[in-house]
């Protein structure tokens, strides 16, 4: 793990802590966080972040500082719900929790499957 993985996993911990049923495991080159066994984010290796959003807010959301279309691999887009966002777009704990927040909100709906 890079350390700028390493650090926003350990952020990303603390920000969950409090989810009842959460685990993080190894996928998409990164470490993913899972609430209820739905991908909720990831950390990627680089600090950025993956973050599982609801398709109808994606748009919206793209507009935010550091935000894009996710790709799994170049050239090839995750489509919509699926958003990366820039290591340096989430160096803060209030930028962090918005996308941590956004997207337990939708794993709790009934679209975050």
């Amino acid at each position: 793990m890079t350390p700028q993985q390493s650090d926003l996993v350990e952020r990303l911990r603390t920000l969950l802590a409090i989810e009842p049923t959460t685990r993080d495991v190894s996928m998409f080159g990164g470490r993913v966080f899972m609430v209820n066994d739905k991908i909720v984010v990831s950390a990627g290796k680089d600090g950025d972040l993956l973050v599982r959003v609801p398709a109808g807010r994606h748009d919206e959301l793209l507009t935010h500082p550091g935000a894009s279309q996710a790709e799994m691999g170049t050239g090839r887009t995750m489509g919509p719900g699926w958003i990366s966002v820039a290591a340096a777009a989430i160096d803060s704990l209030d930028h962090l929790s918005f996308w941590v927040k956004v997207a337990l909100a939708h794993n709790r709906s009934s679209d975050g499957k």
